[in-house]
């Protein structure tokens, strides 16, 4: 039951994310990509480059910032799951991309450009 909660609240902060993005220009070119490197939050698209996101919600401070979360370790699932995405989808790794974190925490949205390397 925990988990469909949290399932939920993640879909919703995302769909705030998703709005964001939209108000900022951003086109939202996919929600929720698996592969079996694991899952992209939102892959959206702005002045011609590929935008990887991963979002992050925390209620409060009291464990810790969301972008806090993206540790080196989420970091590398991430940036495997987009060259697979790249490869299924463009055929190639090798065009303009970059890797952003949003991190909503309490009813505060950061958003992290170039948050990590990977592109």
């Amino acid at each position: 039951m925990r988990e469909i909660n949290k399932r939920k609240i993640g879909s919703a902060y995302e769909q705030k994310a998703v709005e964001y993005l939209k108000n900022h220009g951003y086109k939202i070119v996919r929600q929720n990509y698996f592969c079996s490197y694991g899952e992209i939050d939102i892959i959206a698209k702005k002045d011609n480059i590929i935008v990887f996101v991963e979002v992050k919600y925390r209620k409060s401070s009291k464990s810790g910032l969301g972008e806090s979360a993206v540790n080196k370790n989420k970091q590398i699932h991430i940036i495997n799951s987009a060259k697979n995405y790249m490869a299924e989808i463009y055929k190639t790794d090798e065009l303009p991309c970059r890797f952003d974190v949003i991190a909503i925490n309490g009813n505060l949205l950061h958003h992290i450009e170039n948050a990590f390397d990977g592109c």
